[in-house]
Formats: structure tokens, sequence, C-alpha cells
């Protein structure tokens, strides 16, 4: 078990906050690991455009092809190789993802960011990253995909949650609120 790092797992669904979540940590020293950065960079890979679609049969197929946690597996080298001590994965989906990193690094806190749907929408909407959905129903098939893989469960079982429904600003202080707490937890 790799106890020389504190580790973040970042869950929550689409638009939900995490990028600032992450923005937040990284501006207080945390190496960042994307879990999605792993998926986009598979659906490259494979020639494919990055669409909602395409990288979302990757993200299953992924699973299918090499187990629940092959996603996480394909994380746990990079985590180790980050210079800060402090690193935040962004991105969870599965228990299964969960398990594997707390098997892995002693240090491992999960966290969740919560935001209602229309929220998400919108913010995904106007965001226009080229996987983000051009309309609801695209947002909701990808909302079903990503609560097909346990991405759900995940948010439920969170050791902390942080609701992002105010201003970027006090999100931001709840963001830092919740990692000194998890850094004092673990460096007791």
């Amino acid at each position: 078990m790799y106890a020389d790092k504190i580790v973040v797992g970042l869950a929550g669904m689409p638009g939900s906050g995490k990028s600032l979540a992450v923005e937040t940590a990284r501006e207080l020293g945390y190496a960042i690991v994307g879990m999605g950065d792993v998926i986009r960079e598979e659906t490259a890979k494979r020639g494919l455009e990055l669409t909602p679609q395409n990288v979302g049969k990757v993200m299953l197929q992924l699973r299918e092809d090499g187990g629940n946690t092959m996603v996480a597996q394909k994380c746990i080298p990079k985590i180790e190789e980050q210079a800060s001590t402090k690193v935040l994965i962004d991105g969870l989906r599965s228990l299964y993802e969960v398990e594997a990193f707390k098997a892995h690094f002693a240090k491992f806190t999960l966290v969740a960011v919560h935001a209602s749907p229309e929220t998400r929408f919108n913010r995904l909407f106007s965001r226009r990253r080229s996987d983000d959905p051009s309309g609801w129903e695209v947002f909701r098939e990808r909302d079903m995909r990503e609560l097909s893989v346990g991405l759900g469960n995940v948010i439920a079982m969170a050791e902390q949650i942080i609701v992002n429904d105010n201003s970027m600003e006090q999100v931001k202080a709840k963001v830092v609120e919740t990692l000194q707490r998890i850094e004092e937890k673990w460096l007791k």
C-alpha cells in the first residue's frame, strides 16, 4: 500500500462543479489526475472524434474489456509519479474505482460535488467542450450512462459532499475548507 501521498477522489455528475474544485485544489498545491482525460486520450488513440457519444462508448468499452477498475488502474501510475504529496483524482464513477484507490493509497478520501440537473445542464451547455451535450436529451443520455456505471453510488458514499449552489467564491471556500479538513485528518 502506498502511503506517501494524500489522495482525494473527486466525484460528481457532469457539470456539478468538479472543475472549480480541481482549480481550487491546484491552487492549494494538489497535483491533478483526470480520469476523464484517460478516457479522452483513449478515444483519440482509437481515431474517434471527441463527441459525447464516442467518449461515452469508449468509457463503457474500457470497463467492459478491462474490468470495472480499468480506468483507475491506468490512473494509479500517473498518481504515483506526481511530485506533489497531495493528489486529486478528478472523475471517479464507480465504487470499484473507489475500492481500487483505497486498496492502493493508504491516505485516500472520497469527495463529491453536487448541483441540480438544471444547473448542471446550463453550465455544460454554455461551457461547450467537445463532449458537452448539445441539448437536454443528450444531457439526459449522458447522465443515465454515468449513473449506469455507478456514479450515483459513489456520490452517495462520499465522505465529504460539497453542494455547489452558491457563488463561485462561496463554493471555492467550501472546497478549501474540505481539503484542509482532509489534510488535517491524514497528517495527525
